[in-house]
């Protein structure tokens, strides 16, 4: 099939959709329409800012949709009239089947993790919060049950001790991009075979992380809680209390098990260099932070400019 004679509708709203749209378009792919979420306000001013993938299809002349109601007649309607024959989604809401059964040839789905693992909203946080070794990136038909159509391609990627959710974020969002104009290219070719998703290599959940999920355990482990850390830096970021004021926590270090009288949460340091946690299994160095009120900075310029009350 020529690549102007299959017509993509295209959803997303976040940056991580805009280099799978970005690929699309510059590979000569017919991207008829893109979906995306409402304008939000912002700032001060509570001024409406478009969403990255809005501001890439603006940019490229492709006309955006923008319902608030993905049920609505109108909005269906709307979406007809586009007479897509197929429908891609990366980073986007929850679609209704009038929807993603609408076009002949389907709508598949860009997830951030190897399914069936780690199906849900944050994928890439909870891979590493849970200290996985791999994740990956996979794309797959939409049906009913939410992550669990058949999948179309897979492609592992590895997690380095020194990744955090931004870094791998980074290398999936653009590993991605390469696999949805993987999968355009074998529906176009009419070479896809779609393989239903083995329940047995099911593993883990990856829901959507809330303020308290964000908040450091300090009875557990030190690797726990460093990979806690990793998986929410740089944002939303874990959080924990230092002397009565919230304090998040970018960057820690795992340190040596040391005899001493601290208890878990308790916290040593030289005023200088180190800022020490108990743990329950040992301790762990605080490397980045940012106090409430405070700019994020590393821990030696924290110090040198924070008194400490004891």
């Amino acid at each position: 099939m020529n690549k102007q004679d299959l017509r993509i509708i295209y959803m997303g709203t976040p940056e991580f959709a805009v280099p799978s749209l970005e690929v699309l378009i510059q590979d000569g792919w017919n991207v008829v329409a893109v979906i995306t979420a409402p304008d939000k306000p912002k700032g001060r001013g509570q001024k409406l800012i478009p969403s990255p993938v809005k501001e890439t299809a603006v940019k490229h002349n492709i006309p955006v949709l923008q319902p608030t109601n993905l049920k609505s007649p109108e909005f269906l309607e709307e979406l007809k009239s586009y007479q897509a024959d197929i429908q891609v989604v990366v980073a986007f809401r929850m679609l209704p089947e009038a929807v993603w059964n609408m076009p002949p040839q389907g709508t598949f789905n860009l997830h951030a993790s190897l399914l069936p693992n780690y199906r849900g909203a944050a994928p890439i946080n909870w891979a590493i919060i849970n200290g996985e070794k791999e994740t990956g990136i996979t794309t797959f038909f939409l049906k009913h049950e939410i992550d669990t159509g058949s999948i179309i391609f897979q492609e592992k990627e590895p997690i380095t001790p020194e990744d955090n959710v931004g870094t791998l974020y980074e290398r999936l969002m653009q590993k991605g991009s390469k696999l949805v104009l993987k999968t355009i290219e074998a529906v176009a070719a009419g070479q896809i075979n779609p393989t239903v998703q083995d329940e047995s290599m099911f593993k883990h959940h990856a829901p959507k992380i809330f303020k308290e999920t964000c908040e450091i355990d300090w009875n557990k482990s030190s690797l726990e809680i460093h990979n806690l850390v990793r998986g929410l830096s740089p944002y939303p970021a874990a959080w924990t209390t230092l002397e009565g004021k919230n304090c998040k926590i970018y960057k820690t270090q795992i340190e040596e098990e040391q005899n001493d009288k601290l208890k878990p949460g308790e916290f040593e340091t030289d005023g200088k260099s180190h800022l020490t946690f108990k743990t329950g299994s040992g301790k762990i160095s605080v490397l980045e932070l940012q106090l409430e009120g405070k700019k994020r900075m590393a821990i030696t310029d924290f110090l040198r400019g924070y008194q400490f009350k004891n």
